[in-house]
């Protein structure tokens, strides 16, 4: 028996697939604090719908990925633990001065300082310099670094960030910090910039090394809570954990790098759409996808998501290389309320799991966007999730009237509808800002649509933004961790090592080569096979003179002087695809700033059998009054069960699925793919 799981740990629920010899069977469950037993939950129902008992579902389970919200609630709520930051002497306000506190903003009011990780008392200066060519200084004695550590360690600190001058040149300073750390302090976690990041830009290089150790206790203690209890029901495959940059590692190798966690869920539903998308034969992807606390988009070409150097984290910039996803607060949870200029708003506050939304009847009294749609009559409380969790109208209308009717002197109908239809904005400009505003047509793009809450919005979203194809997977709901478990692992090794066109071909390739090496006692360790290993060069480039690079993927093998000029054009075209035609400075010389190996280990997933069988599924045919957010016209409408059985419908109507549930607009189509998803088509606007 071949059983694969795959979990992703939402603001709000906890979803879970697992495939079972070809079948796929899903569950959710309440997230919860402790992150461990909302998991427990939702394998728990995995369990239970695969029809075997506790001793025998956990020892038969060969594969288990895990994208999870750990750091990225951490990160959100600015909850971290205790900081001490060591620094070279003389630059202990780096990360206070920043980048002199200036944003995008033009209300000078709203030109904060950026959030601190590390209070400027846990700031230890280090009596050492190494400078840009990696040459030492100034030597650092063993008496400076226990003075230094002893210093920090009295300001209560959890963990100890190292983030030394020019030490991506020569980390043997920051290496003889941690070889002291392990020797005296073995029980204090520390991160080494050299070791994590070694590149340069000293600003963004100390936020990531800062933020990974402020986060490694919190991660470390749930993750040693969650080895145990897996432990104890039979576990015995290794938990795998998505990381930002889109595959994943092991949970020994993600222990020392926690960061790279940040947004590891949503980053698994971009994989899976992208396989999605290989599968349907499309090659221009939008992804929405929408769940209790957030709603999370990105675009896919040509069969590739976009990855965003010196990532912003938290509002702080970074030099971590991440999935580009647009992240707003909307979900189903989100809160909508009346601001003090008597405008409606929805989020980015949510109602989470705990107390939920009003309907949840666990004591939410702020109405959300549930509860609008809800009151609109497009969720029906008797069947959601299955009809296993119970909802109250009247708790969905009499906050609505409270919060957002009675300020504004609407209905409770007009006031569901203005919530509904002010998030289905927001959306849309996450969208748009995805392609549009990078010089994209979002008409060009099919939309697919999923986490529990999408189905509901996803078609209005298109029509807003011009896009006329929606795909809704038949496993919507859980559809991230089902692409967790079709992600590779990937492991990225990455240098500064300035080179231009000027020096040799032997001096860049020696460096790719010392980073392969890397790569190679990477895929050793994590037991990955001959015939699934990949190695990828690229490199992160720009025109002398400005201050931002462009990644550029260098052809395989052995670089040489020959390849100058085809690196020159690859490296053209990729400025130009990201800036606009012409747009390339071609009259002056090129520097390579980073070199970087990506080591990919392609997974071996066994396949789902996707398409469903109409003759084991019966259609229901019910009939519901809702009110149309497109049009504000109240009407009754179709509401199909089991479409697989019926196959096609026009709208306007409702899909109801024991986990989600689709709205079709007034003038769409409605159909089964081949493979069992749901594809709606739009009227053209053009």
């Amino acid at each position: 028996m071949a059983l694969h799981v795959g979990i992703d740990v939402g603001g709000t629920f906890t979803d879970a697939v697992a495939v079972l010899d070809g079948r796929a069977v899903r569950g959710k469950a309440f997230s919860t604090k402790d992150v461990t037993t909302g998991i427990l939950g939702a394998l728990a129902v995995l369990q239970e719908r695969a029809g075997l008992s506790e001793a025998e579902f956990y020892p038969a389970v060969d594969r288990f990925v895990l994208g999870n919200t750990i750091v990225t609630n951490a990160v959100d709520e600015q909850k971290y633990a205790t900081v001490a930051l060591l620094t070279t002497q003389g630059f202990r306000d780096t990360m206070r001065i920043a980048r002199s506190a200036r944003t995008d903003e033009r209300d000078p009011h709203k030109m904060l300082s950026p959030p601190d990780i590390v209070e400027r008392g846990r700031v230890i200066e280090v009596a050492e310099r190494v400078d840009a060519h990696g040459d030492i200084l100034v030597p650092l004695r063993v008496n400076v670094i226990a003075a230094a550590v002893e210093a920090a360690l009295a300001t209560d600190a959890e963990a100890i960030a190292v983030c030394l001058l020019w030490s991506f040149r020569n980390p043997a300073h920051e290496q003889a910090i941690g070889r002291y750390l392990q020797e005296n302090h073995p029980d204090i976690p520390f991160t080494l910039s050299s070791s994590l990041t070694p590149v340069y830009r000293e600003y963004e290089r100390m936020v990531t090394t800062a933020l990974d150790a402020a986060v490694k206790p919190l991660v470390a203690s749930h993750f040693d809570h969650l080895a145990e209890e897996l432990r104890t029901r039979g576990l015995r495959a290794r938990v795998q954990i998505m990381q930002v940059h889109g595959g994943f590692l092991s949970v020994e190798e993600t222990n020392k790098a926690p960061i790279s966690m940040f947004n590891s869920g949503p980053v698994g539903g971009v994989t899976g759409a992208r396989l999605l998308g290989q599968q349907l034969g499309r090659r221009r992807i939008l992804t929405a996808d929408m769940g209790g606390t957030s709603l999370d988009a990105a675009a896919i070409m040509d069969d590739e998501f976009r990855l965003l150097p010196r990532a912003e984290i938290g509002g702080l910039p970074t030099s971590l290389t991440v999935v580009d996803i647009e992240t707003i607060g909307a979900g189903g949870g989100s809160s909508a309320w009346v601001d003090g200029r008597g405008l409606l708003r929805v989020g980015p506050h949510s109602a989470g799991s705990t107390p939920g939304p009003a309907c949840y009847g666990k004591g939410g009294t702020s109405p959300t966007v549930t509860d609008a749609a809800l009151v609109l009559g497009l969720i029906n409380p008797d069947y959601y999730l299955g009809g296993t969790v119970e909802l109250y109208g009247d708790q969905a209308r009499a906050a609505l009237r409270e919060h957002v009717g009675e300020p504004l002197r609407l209905t409770e109908d007009a006031a569901a509808e203005g919530v509904y239809r002010l998030a289905t904005s927001q959306m849309a400009n996450a969208l748009r800002k995805i392609t549009v505003n990078r010089g994209h047509d979002p008409r060009e793009f099919t939309l697919v649509g999923f986490g529990g809450a999408c189905g509901l919005f996803a078609a209005s979203i298109a029509a807003e933004i011009g896009v006329t194809e929606i795909v809704i997977p038949r496993n919507a709901a859980v559809f991230s961790a089902y692409g967790l478990m079709h992600a590779d692992s990937v492991f990225s090794a990455v240098q500064t090592s300035p080179w231009t066109m000027q020096q040799s071909a032997a001096d860049l390739d020696g460096e790719f080569r010392a980073l392969e090496r890397r790569a190679q006692a990477w895929f050793d360790a994590e037991s990955i096979p001959e015939d699934r290993r990949e190695l990828h060069r690229e490199a992160d480039m720009k025109f002398v003179g400005q201050i931002f690079e462009v990644t550029t993927r260098l052809k395989g093998g052995t670089f040489t002087e020959a390849d100058k000029d085809e690196l020159r054009t690859q490296f053209i075209a990729d400025y130009e695809n990201e800036f606009g035609a012409g747009t390339a400075w071609t009259e002056t010389d090129i520097l390579l700033v980073n070199s970087r190996v990506r080591a990919v280990g392609r997974s071996d997933v066994q396949q789902v059998q996707q398409a469903v069988d109409t003759d084991e599924e019966k259609h229901v045919l019910l009939r519901r009054s809702i009110l149309e957010p497109a049009t504000g016209v109240r009407a009754d409408v179709d509401v199909h069960r089991g479409f697989a059985a019926l196959g096609r419908a026009k709208g306007p109507c409702l899909l109801e699925e024991p986990d989600t549930t689709v709205y079709v607009p007034t003038g769409a189509t409605v159909e089964l793919t081949d493979a069992g998803h749901f594809l709606i088509r739009l009227e053209s606007s053009v």
